[in-house]
């Protein structure tokens, strides 16, 4: 385990930027069968009820060099959610969620930093949801806690981009929509911020498990910034990120089915006081998938 200050600020600055919702999703896009011309209304409907089960896995890799030693670690992570429909509330859909596993593993330089998340088993809370895909309320999710190198975070951001943006108008093949996220991440003594701008385009319509399913391809680019101490030090981060997602919705069901999506991030941890700019390079994969439904 290395005692070098600043590379327990990269350290640091890794693991806070690998839990910060950088990875959502793995594919890019692909060809999808020609319907031109034909329209489609795509928004969630969730009658009280429908329970729909989603499981998650992701991997972010990062690579850096402090010092002219290689910093790199691995962060994995796999979920399942039960989502059950308790009805409307005004014009928004209620959904309670259920934390029906989740696990996490991170590994690098500094050795296992994998954290605890069993007691988040069987943890539930309310998620209100528009009809467009946009998460108008996650207070519950940020109530659940979890620790992660000594520093306390919540379940908040997973659930902020969960459910992708629908257009709000018929659209076409060919037709495009923009959406928009961002992240914030506070620790104790970092805070990291990650804004998002998506360009989706529906590609096309095809059978999934049975539902005819909109092809929507979604490209990505982004800002990361932040400041904090480490070590004493002041730092800040700056970068950029892109990436691909690629997502499939029943149309007639009204049910998001499936998400794949790659990015890659560059990064530079500066460290002023040590006239020190240290590099960063980020990439991660992941996918999401309807695993049940009724």
């Amino acid at each position: 385990m290395t005692r070098n200050p600043m590379m327990k600020t990269a350290v640091a600055a890794a693991v806070l930027l690998a839990a910060s919702g950088l990875a959502l999703s793995s594919a890019g896009p692909g060809a999808a069968p020609a319907q031109a011309g034909k329209t489609a209304v795509l928004e969630y409907k969730m009658p009280a009820g429908r329970v729909l089960t989603y499981q998650t896995k992701s991997e972010m890799g990062t690579a850096m060099e402090v010092m002219g030693q290689s910093m790199d670690s691995t962060t994995t992570q796999s979920s399942t959610f039960r989502f059950a429909s308790k009805g409307p509330k005004g014009k928004d859909l209620l959904l309670g969620v259920t934390v029906d596993d989740m696990t996490m593993s991170v590994t690098g330089a500094q050795g296992d930093m994998s954290p605890d998340l069993s007691p988040l088993k069987g943890k539930s809370f309310d998620l209100v949801l528009s009809p467009l895909g946009s998460e108008i309320d996650v207070t519950g999710a940020e109530a659940l806690e979890y620790s992660i190198a000594s520093e306390t975070r919540n379940l908040g951001n997973e659930f902020k981009q969960f459910f992708p943006d629908m257009p709000g108008k018929p659209v076409k093949i060919g037709d495009t929509w923009p959406s928009n996220v961002s992240i914030e991440e506070r620790m104790s003594a970092l805070t990291v911020r990650i804004d998002l701008q998506y360009v989706n385009t529906l590609e096309g319509f095809e059978a999934v498990d049975g539902m005819e399913c909109a092809r929507i391809g979604a490209r990505m680019t982004g800002t990361i910034s932040g400041s904090g101490n480490q070590m004493g030090q002041d730092v800040t981060f700056t970068g950029t990120t892109k990436g691909q997602d690629v997502y499939h919705f029943a149309v007639k069901e009204g049910v998001f089915v499936k998400a794949v999506s790659e990015s890659t991030a560059e990064i530079a941890v500066d460290v002023p006081a040590a006239g020190m700019s240290i590099p960063m390079t980020q990439s991660t994969k992941g996918e999401v998938k309807l695993a049940a439904k009724n």
